[in-house]
């Protein structure tokens, strides 16, 4: 009997930006029901590394591989890797004006269920889904039926993402500053969320720089990407030692 292939493996994935190298060389995996925090200084590639994975027009992968499940996941189209059970939440979620909200969702979840081989929501079904889990994330009823995004706060615009998230349940979900813009609620909120989706086997990979959320979220590895490569990996207590002394060291303090 074989053993399961993590839901994710990258290895050596090297990809640019405009023409600079971003990622340099990149190897990560993460299981399914795992939880991989990825933190970073700002510019340090963790958002070129998601937009990579989810297929980004603007970025050019010039080596390395990932797999989704075991599957060639760089060979897919950006739609296809969705279907796949890829979910990337946005730093900023844009507007979608004129889409409103339960059409959009209830559109990527049916999608998704095609692919898995089930049987499409029809709008009842989908709404009383989708009324529950706006209630769990925090998001107010009524913004499903606005055009998405459109007049949202960012702490509304972040728990919309946690709606896509609760409705399409993935394989995988890499969760961009997720707490960028949050109140305590809807970070608590988040943490509930991906434990309950860990639960039942999503694979997890977080950016962030929050501690309590981190901490919250009980993470089975933490991993520092500094200039394109993952420099160092542990748990909670390489989190605490970035929070006293930053991502940025002092000459003599690398060299003791």
């Amino acid at each position: 009997m074989h053993p399961t292939p993590p839901v994710l493996q990258v290895q050596d994935l090297r990809v640019e930006v405009a023409g600079r190298n971003v990622l340099e060389s990149v190897s990560l995996q993460v299981s399914a029901g795992a939880v991989v925090v990825l933190m970073g200084a700002n510019g340090s590639g963790k958002s070129t590394l998601g937009l990579a994975l989810a297929g980004h027009p603007r970025l050019r992968v010039t080596g390395g591989r990932a797999l989704l499940a075991g599957a060639d996941l760089l060979a897919l189209s950006v739609e296809a890797r969705a279907r796949a059970g890829l979910f990337v939440s946005f730093q900023a979620p844009p507007d979608i004006p004129g889409v409103k909200n339960n059409l959009f969702v209830r559109t990527a979840v049916n999608a998704v269920r095609e692919a898995r081989g089930e049987a499409p929501l029809d709008a009842f079904d989908f709404l009383g889904e989708a009324r529950g889990a706006a209630r769990g994330v925090g998001l107010p009823e009524a913004m499903l039926n606005r055009p998405v995004n459109e007049g949202f706060s960012g702490g509304e615009r972040k728990r919309n993402e946690l709606l896509q998230l609760a409705m399409l349940k993935p394989r995988l979900a890499i969760l961009d500053e997720i707490d960028s813009g949050m109140d305590v609620d809807g970070v608590r909120a988040t943490v509930d969320l991906v434990r309950s989706l860990r639960a039942q086997g999503t694979g997890f990979l977080v950016i962030s720089h929050y501690q309590q959320l981190i901490e919250s979220l009980a993470p089975d590895a933490v991993l520092r990407l500094d200039r394109g490569r993952i420099a160092q990996s542990g748990g909670l207590e390489m989190v605490h030692d970035i929070a006293r002394s930053g991502y940025v060291r002092a000459p003599a303090a690398l060299e003791a």
